[in-house]
């Protein structure tokens, strides 16, 4: 008793040192942050030389907009905290160094850089656009993963090292298969769903991939490509969509060496990193010694674009980003938080048209009712509203944007997969594993319905079947309302199915393929604001404390995995499973795919 008294008192006043510890490096960090912030917004912005470059670190990933950061306890230890950059504030410096005198050129130092297919797209877009003031746009890799690539292939010149590569391997994307771990874990998953490409659930009932699914997928991913090569082909003369397929399907052009690269027309010099600076001021005609090399932040300084909070004619662009949640994070779309912000922007004189950003593969249902509600509500204050679509705005990402004046997606974007399913998890076999037998008394015999303790009889199957069926006919009336499509028609192109973005447009589901800018446009067109008006983004971002504690809630669930496991197990995988049994049973979301570029072999 006197042990368990001491282990319990020691236990006490380690976890409040550890406590007392985490505070203390959080509120060191915030303070930094804090005098950081205020030694920014008090400076003037920092002039920039004439001649100057701007040099764009193509290295990391590449998110939609910046959010408070969440940090770990692993990362805080490792010094591993690095914001990654975002798509507006490149789009935007990138703008500002076209308009911009002193600005010469752009330098592309590419690196690995991580992002999806349509932001790539929208940063190449702004590039192009940047070469219209006929400046220079230089790039360099040691390495070129396709990525990068995709985005140097704008260039006026491209340098690649000589002992370097060129990671050109196409498109394509591996998903997950979880029957056998959750068999293993003794959890079953009973499904209803609607649609017949709706395969979100498929990875946690099968052990590989169905036909449709498969079939869906091809036909993605082929349009997207389509869509790469020819912008490649487009600004590298030499270089044509057969060529490119040519190179990578039967030259196995990423394991060629560097003289390969260069014969074949993808690249235009080989050198090293060293004389990158010789090469851009003989290119600029200026002393090596007189380069001025300056990042995107200095030409954010030179702007105050999207931040017009107090401004009388507005437009608001709104960023929905990430997957549709019933509550959760920064980096989640939480209905709680979006709904008011849509709510005060429909009230608020001021702001005259909203933007509406969609980046999300959907999520819970009962969260995109709520956001689609919202904005039904900033429609009928009379003003317009348009949805700009990033990476993805499907299934509940499209149950928001459907009701819009007018839809805008980048080529690239995915959007679609208009079906809702119903996954609900059955543990009984996972309980029985680590030795706990639920014991249930209720007055009625479906009151813990749908319970994770027992398998659904066929009445209570046929119950959530009607359910899920009945949000989706309420999807689909949602989605011909805001389209002017025939139900009809709506369930033909719907059943679940992911679609590219120009084929989205051919189908009615997109009005118009552009960018965030053009939706803007849009609507201060439609709202006769003329030129003279202001862009604010929201949610405002703020710093914020890292909320710590929530983690250790998780642990016994991942300990009790670990031990169903028997010591047979994989951390990622046991995660995977975590975070899918804490999911909401009823979601409108598109499938898991990964869509991206592969990474280098390691030698």
């Amino acid at each position: 008793m006197l042990k368990k008294f001491f282990m319990n008192t020691l236990s006490s006043f380690v976890g409040a040192w550890i406590a007392l510890v985490l505070f203390g490096v959080v509120a060191v960090l915030v303070g930094i942050g804090i005098v950081a912030k205020l030694g920014v917004t008090s400076s003037t912005p920092e002039s920039i030389k004439k001649g100057s470059v701007l040099t764009i670190d193509l290295s990391g990933s590449i998110v939609e907009r910046e959010t408070p950061t969440q940090i770990d306890y692993l990362s805080l230890v490792q010094g591993d905290v690095e914001r990654p950059q975002t798509l507006i504030d490149l789009v935007t410096a990138i703008g500002e160094a076209k308009e911009n005198r002193n600005i010469s050129a752009i330098y592309l130092k590419c690196g690995g850089v991580s992002a999806s297919p349509a932001t790539l797209h929208a940063l190449r877009e702004a590039l192009l656009d940047f070469l219209d003031s006929d400046k220079k746009i230089i790039a360099y890799a040691n390495n070129f993963m396709m990525g990068d690539y995709y985005l140097a292939s704008v260039a006026s010149k491209i340098y690649m090292n000589p002992g370097g590569q060129l990671i050109l391997q196409g498109l394509g994307g591996t998903n997950i298969y979880f029957k056998n771990l959750f068999d293993k874990l003794g959890v079953q998953f009973q499904v209803v769903k609607v649609g017949t490409f709706k395969s979100a659930v498929e990875p946690y009932i099968m052990n590989e991939m169905s036909e449709p699914a498969r079939a869906q997928l091809d036909t993605l991913y082929t349009n997207l490509w389509n869509v790469i090569c020819k912008d490649i082909s487009s600004t590298r003369k030499k270089l044509t969509p057969d060529s490119i397929n040519k190179a990578i399907s039967e030259d196995f052009i990423f394991l060629e060496p560097a003289q390969s690269d260069l014969k074949a027309g993808f690249v235009d010099q080989l050198v090293y990193e060293r004389s990158m600076d010789s090469i851009i001021a003989k290119t600029l005609n200026k002393d090596v010694k007189k380069l001025n090399f300056v990042g995107p932040s200095v030409l954010l300084s030179q702007t105050d674009w999207g931040s017009a909070y107090g401004a009388k004619k507005r437009v608001a662009v709104l960023y929905a980003t990430g997957e549709i949640v019933d509550g959760g994070g920064s980096s989640t779309i939480n209905y709680k938080k979006l709904v008011p912000q849509i709510v005060e922007l429909a009230d608020n004189n001021d702001v005259k048209a909203l933007v509406l950003r969609v980046n999300s593969p959907g999520g819970a249902v009962f969260g995109s009712e709520q956001i689609g509600e919202a904005l039904d509500y900033f429609k009928s204050k009379g003003k317009p509203l348009a949805v700009s679509m990033g990476d993805y705005a499907a299934s509940g990402g499209y149950w928001i944007s459907c009701g819009a004046d007018r839809i805008f997606a980048d080529s690239l974007t995915i959007t679609g997969s208009i079906g809702i399913f119903g996954l609900i998890p059955n543990v009984k076999g996972l309980t029985e594993k680590i030795g706990v037998t639920p014991q249930t008394v209720s007055t009625n015999p479906d009151a813990n319905f749908p319970a994770l303790y027992y398998p659904m009889t066929e009445k209570q199957q046929a119950a959530m079947q009607k359910y899920v069926e009945g949000g989706y006919d309420k999807f689909v009336a949602r989605v011909a309302k805001g389209r002017g499509l025939s139900e009809e028609v709506v369930r033909r192109i719907g059943e679940g199915r992911v679609w590219d973005a120009m084929k989205a447009k051919e189908i009615g589901l997109v009005d118009e393929l552009g960018n965030l800018q053009d939706a803007i446009d849009w609507v201060a067109d439609k709202s006769k604001l003329g030129e003279s008006y202001n862009v604010a983004l929201y949610p405002s971002i703020e710093a914020t404390m890292w909320d710590f504690l929530p983690e250790f809630a998780n642990m016994k669930a991942t300990e009790a995995m670990r031990q169903a496991l028997g010591g047979n197990y994989d951390e990622i995988a046991v995660d995977w499973a975590r975070t899918i049994l804490t999911q909401k049973p009823i979601q409108a979301r598109m499938p898991y795919m990964q869509v991206g570029f592969p990474q280098p072999l390691a030698w």
